[in-house]
């Protein structure tokens, strides 16, 4: 772990840069990213989750072996420090916690598998059963840890389980809800009511919006607008292209910013970022502007404050801050090398 500038209690953000396996820890303060620590985590570090109340950071390695890693950050220099490590048998492309940080679950890519395990002071115990569909890419849970939502982008489909405390996952009825086919069901977040539910589709460019049933935690489709620059004349992509050789959409990521008036989604093959203005119950309306951002923004994250969206690009290396204003429009703020291959932001309040 390299320090590189004393921290203060502003919100931190993380980085995982995949390609030389570490996490690189920032400050963001006054419209600025200040650098405070590097932490050599492993090979493939391209997802993680924050337990922001214990202090402990969940993350997904590929090298020497796919594995979870749990660290504890110390918010004053940035270090991680691991805490507990465990070989899994696939890489993970997602993970995120549950039950008050009780649960983590994890969503398989390659190995096509969503499943649960129960944490204890950091450490995973044994895991629940696997639920299996075809390139699991996504999980998401609700505020109160019931409900977990598998996104396949393989099979098309949202599958939707209750979250047991031991790792179980019960279906819900019905078990999946379909998106169209050939969409690349992507990545998934929840509006601040928890009512509604955004997909990014990476074959199709778009956003899609779910009614959310309270009671049931059951999703239902509702509708959906394009998240691709028109400018690019991309085509509608497949499993197993090349995006950039083929000039295809290549989606990828997908936050709510400023109370969820807005929904920001990621595109990589133009290296966009588009702003979708929200109606009053959270309905998808016109996407306003579309900003040139880092090359290859496969992830990004929302500051707490609604405002403040941090962009990272899996081919540049860097990240860039922008302040989003009221118009829908992104002001850049600041620049910054993190490390190779950065693809995953979470902010730390």
């Amino acid at each position: 772990m390299t320090t590189m500038a004393p921290m203060t209690h502003t919100p931190l953000v993380l980085v995982g840069n995949a390609k030389d396996g570490s996490v690189s820890v920032l400050r963001l303060t006054e419209g600025r990213l200040e650098p405070v620590s590097r932490n050599a985590v492993g090979v493939g570090c391209a997802t993680f989750a924050v337990d922001a109340a214990r202090d402990l950071v969940y993350c997904a390695t590929r090298e020497p072996e796919p594995g979870l890693v749990t660290l504890r950050l110390n918010r004053e220099t940035g270090e991680l420090v691991e805490v507990s490590r465990r070989a899994i048998s696939d890489t993970v492309a997602y993970v995120e916690l549950a039950s008050d940080g009780a649960v983590l679950l994890a969503a398989s890519y390659h190995g096509g598998w969503g499943r649960a395990w129960p944490i204890v002071d950091g450490v995973l115990g044994e895991p629940g059963p696997a639920i299996e569909y075809r390139n699991v890419h996504c999980v998401l849970a609700d505020r109160q840890g019931k409900h977990a939502y598998f996104v396949s982008l393989g099979d098309d489909l949202v599958a939707q389980y209750e979250v047991g405390r031991d790792g179980a996952l019960s279906p819900l009825a019905p078990e999946t809800v379909s998106v169209p086919v050939g969409s690349g069901a992507r990545h998934l977040v929840l509006s601040s009511d928890q009512r509604s539910a955004y997909l990014v589709t990476e074959y199709t460019g778009k956003a899609i919006r779910f009614d959310r049933d309270l009671s049931t935690g059951a999703l239902t489709m509702a509708e959906s607008v394009d998240i691709v620059d028109p400018a690019f004349g991309l085509a509608v992509s497949r499993y197993g292209a090349n995006p950039q050789a083929e000039h295809l959409i290549w989606g990828a990521d997908l936050h709510l910013a400023v109370g969820d008036r807005w929904l920001l989604c990621s595109e990589r093959s133009g290296s966009t970022l588009a702003s979708v203005r929200l109606g009053d119950h959270g309905e998808l309306a016109e996407v306003v502007d579309f900003t040139g951002t880092e090359t290859q923004p496969r992830g990004f994250g929302v500051a707490p404050d609604g405002r403040h969206v941090v962009v990272v690009g899996e081919a540049s290396g860097a990240a860039t801050l922008y302040r989003l204003e009221d118009d829908g429009k992104l002001t850049t703020l600041d620049h910054i090398a993190t490390g190779a291959g950065p693809n995953w932001v979470r902010f730390v309040s």
